[in-house]
């Protein structure tokens, strides 16, 4: 499993709220273009976001599952991509002092093409993909906190 981590500025209920809002994906996940759609269940258990990965032209339409939610502590899912794989992904966050957040990501590729790769070369394009990811995931929730002084007050 490929594991990195980040310090935001702003408490856990600030970063899930953009993990919530799967309208967002595309805004902070490495790769995903474009939102399709969003389950109204999101983030429940079983809710799908309906997403494309890749660059025009050559975009693949596929979902990204909820295995698995404790709100404002963690998020588990399961992103598909056709051939290239299937991938456990586990967010987790974690109140690091006063009003700020340790947001661990850990992914794991379980099928396709990617699982042929060994855990060191997956490594080598996960590490750098992840960590821009909650660069991006930091800076919209700071974003959200900044501009309203509590998460869901937009």
């Amino acid at each position: 499993m490929v594991e990195v981590s980040r310090t935001v500025p702003a408490p856990p209920e600030a970063v899930f709220e953009v993990l919530a809002d799967g309208w967002s994906y595309s805004g902070w996940v490495v790769g995903s273009c474009h939102i399709r759609d969003v389950d109204a269940s999101w983030p429940q258990v079983g809710a799908r976001i309906h997403h494309s990965f890749g660059g025009w032209p050559l975009q693949l339409d596929d979902t990204t599952a909820v295995v698995a939610v404790e709100p404002g502590v963690s998020l588990e899912l399961e992103a598909r991509g056709g051939a290239l794989g299937t991938a456990k992904i586990e967010l987790s966050l974690v109140p690091d002092g006063a009003g700020e957040t340790t947001v661990r990501m850990a992914e794991r590729v379980t099928g396709g093409v990617g699982s042929l790769l060994p855990e060191s070369v997956q490594a080598l394009v996960l590490g750098p993909r992840n960590r821009e990811s909650l660069a991006r995931l930091a800076a919209l929730a700071l974003g959200r906190w900044r501009g309203t002084g509590e998460p869901g007050q937009r």
